[in-house]
């Protein structure tokens, strides 16, 4: 639907074994797709053509999107498994939000309903709102935002057990 509505869509995924599954479902459908991935050979010749619009849909495997991509010509970013290091994630959405982007571009990231992921962006989203909560008041008091027990479990030492 992306690809048919003039969208250029990059999706990432950790895991080349999903690229191919994607590759398929994108072949299936009459998509035209490219992967970059550890394997790739000509990955300056690929980037070309996608950002000239070759290629609507441009897999990426997340350790290959690393040093030196700009791919200002997608509008989509679409996180199909999320690494647990948000800001290995955050980078690779980057990788579209360069000098030279003169559009929105609207990132995804899909997340299996029950699955670890899924816990993960929880435990994530919760740290964050901790911190968040610590770092953002206004009148510089713990005890403000939280009670006596709440510090003394904060601090408390881990359970090695």
């Amino acid at each position: 639907e992306l690809a048919d509505s003039g969208r250029v869509t990059l999706v990432f995924s950790q895991f080349a074994s999903m690229l191919r599954l994607i590759a398929r479902a994108c072949e299936d459908a009459g998509v035209r797709c490219a992967s970059l991935t550890g394997a790739t050979r000509d990955r300056d010749g690929m980037v070309r053509r996608f950002q000239a619009g070759e290629i609507p849909v441009l897999l990426v495997s997340l350790k290959a999107g690393g040093v030196g991509l700009n791919l200002t010509a997608a509008d989509t970013v679409i996180h199909v498994d999320p690494w647990w290091n948000p800001a290995v994630q955050a980078q690779a959405s980057a990788r579209a939000h360069r000098i030279g982007q003169d559009q929105p571009v609207f990132v995804y990231q899909l997340v299996a309903e029950g699955s670890i992921e899924e816990r993960m962006l929880e435990l994530q989203a919760r740290k964050r709102a901790l911190a968040d909560g610590l770092l953002g008041s206004d009148d510089g008091s713990l005890l403000a935002k939280f009670g006596a027990s709440e510090i003394k479990l904060l601090l408390a030492p881990l359970d090695a057990g």
